[in-house]
């Protein structure tokens, strides 16, 4: 199966300040239809990979590979699979919404009657349709993200690559937003790489994640995968003598820290049941008077990848000098 993303000892510089640092993956390998998230604190090379991955920086090392199309050699056929919606409008603000997209469809390789029926059709599914003769100067910001949207995706590619498509959008503009983006994966089978400082927005619409640091990759896993597996963690509040409580715990196989006056944070890995605990504090003699359990969610996924929290009981994760998980690199 072709990856819709192939990085191999990926290296870019710009100037010379080196960017990239060989990073090496494969991104959504099991077909059509993935939403791969790309995250990253201020300056991780989020930018600069979508910029090689479009063609516009060149690789100082390694390579990358769209679709199996070589992102060096074989540029061209790797752009007419692509899409792209740019953080920042680059809009002519004179041109009605209708034009821009027939030229963009035109400048994508569509016929010009074809890049006007495109047109017409795509401005309509995103909402558009009543506003597509109006000029985009006089569209709202929510308007704006739409049209972009909307050019992206007018010539039917493959991979769509989206940087910060919800950004600045009220809620209900965001969940119009996330709605068509996950149409576009799973009704037209198109692939999505979601650059957000959205946390959420990653969460809500992808499979896999990958994450960047310091022009490295920190993280890369498959969502569905880490929600299943994830480790669930416990907040326990007991009365009485809890001395023993973390021998009988690293007994059943989960681990145990006291923060004093009965109050424990609990690690229980996927195999141990959640009953373990009414077990071992039954069995401890210990009255418990408050407990809460949750999974990991991907903020504190993303912030344990990137160092910016201590890791619970077991992990190595040493804290940042800075947690600056909104900027742009």
């Amino acid at each position: 199966m072709t990856p819709v993303i192939e990085l191999q000892d990926l290296s870019v510089k710009l100037g010379r300040r080196e960017i990239l640092k060989e990073i090496s993956c494969r991104l959504g390998v099991s077909g059509s239809g993935k939403a791969i998230g790309l995250l990253g604190p201020n300056g991780a090379g989020k930018s600069t990979l979508i910029l090689t991955l479009l063609g516009f920086h060149k690789a100082t090392g390694g390579s990358a590979r769209i679709l199996g199309y070589d992102c060096r050699s074989q540029s061209r056929e790797a752009k007419t699979r692509v899409g792209y919606m740019p953080e920042n409008d680059a809009f002519i603000a004179g041109m009605t919404a209708v034009r821009f997209l027939r030229v963009m469809g035109e400048l994508s390789g569509l016929p010009e009657r074809a890049a006007l029926e495109k047109a017409h059709e795509v401005l309509f599914h995103v909402g558009l349709g009543e506003a597509r003769y109006r000029t985009l100067g006089t569209y709202s910001l929510g308007m704006k993200q739409m049209a972009k949207l909307a050019q992206a995706v007018i010539h039917g590619p493959e991979l769509v690559i989206l940087d910060e498509p919800t950004n600045g959008l009220d809620q209900a503009a965001r969940a119009r937003m996330l709605k068509l983006v996950r149409e576009m994966k799973e009704q037209h089978g198109m692939n999505i790489i979601l650059c957000s400082h959205l946390l959420r927005d990653v969460e809500e619409v992808c499979d896999e994640v990958v994450i960047l640091k310091e022009g490295r990759i920190v993280h890369h896993a498959d969502l569905e995968e880490e929600r299943r597996a994830n480790r669930r963690f416990v907040e326990l509040e007991v009365a009485g003598d809890d001395n023993g409580l973390a021998a009988a715990l690293r007994e059943q196989g989960a681990e145990g820290v006291t923060e004093g006056n009965g109050r424990w944070r609990i690690v229980l890995p996927p195999d141990v049941d959640l009953d373990v605990i009414w077990r071992v504090t039954a069995g401890e003699s210990l009255d418990v008077h408050h407990l809460t359990h949750r999974r990991d969610t991907l903020e504190e996924i993303f912030l344990k990848a990137v160092g910016h929290i201590q890791g619970t009981p077991g992990d190595e994760a040493e804290p940042a000098e800075e947690a600056a998980a909104d900027g742009r690199s």
